[in-house]
């Protein structure tokens, strides 16, 4: 038998703090539709299945190890998040590290919160409960972003107040799934930073961003010097040739994109005469744009 099966809890554990007899046995809620809804059961791990949801790619081993030993130790503190697909089937809503941690250590139940949800609500829970944590990389940030924005049909303002995030944020992080995903994969390994990832994407051309990127590798280069880097860099013939462009110009195009939040470009001959582009993520980023250009016209 497992070592952590033998000891006691000690006495902070949630059953616990709730009394062993105050948590429902299974055998009582698998026939029921109702009842067990918006109550703390233990259910047996093998009714549970993961979150397809889940936007957390990356578990670090040896955190969840650290996190086996003290469930082994104190019992679980904090109930995982289910919802009930029938009376046998159950699946993850948030925890799943409690979840594989428990599993590490052979339990054979788990305390559950079991929810109420549809399938569409089961993917924000799912979201937003893991884009609150601080060990969710950059990348995997961005991502839960834009599915809330593509999935839930959130606009970026929307989503701003939904996850007390500023619109700012969400918008430099979604930019960040611009880069090339050799450097986003950087980015996850934490080769690099989310500031050097801002850094490279001033650079449009991909080829030149794998270079530079290579560079931050082999030189330990901190983000102010990736960013005098760029900045000095000789422009070759695929890069856009901004160092031609007026001074007007680089000055109207720094405005713009500080209004819009995004990236814009300007080309124009000698006389004046040329094109605005301006950049956007999504159908969503787009529609905030041009709400954006009507209020300040």
């Amino acid at each position: 038998m497992n070592k952590f099966s033998k000891k006691k809890v000690l006495g902070r554990g949630l059953a616990s703090l709730l009394k062993e007899d105050s948590i429902p046995d299974i055998k009582k809620i698998v026939n029921t539709e109702i009842s067990s809804i918006g109550s703390i059961v233990e259910l047996p791990i093998d009714y549970i299945s993961t979150n397809p949801n889940q936007p957390r790619l990356n578990f670090n081993g040896q955190k969840l190890i650290e996190l086996a030993t003290s469930i082994g130790e104190l019992g679980i503190i904090q109930p995982i998040t289910v919802r009930k697909i029938n009376s046998k089937k159950f699946e993850l809503i948030s925890g799943e590290r409690r979840l594989r941690a428990s599993k590490q250590i052979n339990l054979k139940k788990i305390p559950c919160f079991i929810k109420s949800i549809n399938d569409q609500e089961s993917l924000e829970m799912a979201l937003v409960e893991n884009i609150q944590r601080e060990d969710l990389d950059s990348i995997e940030i961005a991502l839960s972003y834009k599915r809330l924005i593509e999935e839930i049909q959130l606009t970026q303002n929307e989503l701003s107040d939904r996850i007390g995030k500023k619109r700012s944020t969400i918008s430099n992080y979604l930019r960040l799934l611009k880069l090339d995903p050799i450097i986003q994969s950087g980015i996850r390994d934490e080769f690099i930073s989310m500031g050097h990832g801002r850094a490279l994407i001033g650079i449009e051309n991909n080829e030149t961003q794998i270079k530079v990127y290579e560079k931050i590798l082999k030189k330990g280069l901190s983000v102010r010097n990736t960013e005098k880097l760029i900045k000095n860099l000789k422009i070759d013939k695929s890069w856009p040739k901004t160092h031609h462009k007026p001074k007007f110009i680089l000055t109207i195009v720094k405005k713009i994109e500080s209004i819009l939040n995004t990236k814009v470009n300007i080309s124009a001959d000698k006389n004046g005469k040329g094109v605005l582009k301006i950049s956007f993520d999504s159908q969503n980023d787009l529609e905030r744009i041009i709400n954006k250009i009507k209020d300040d016209i």
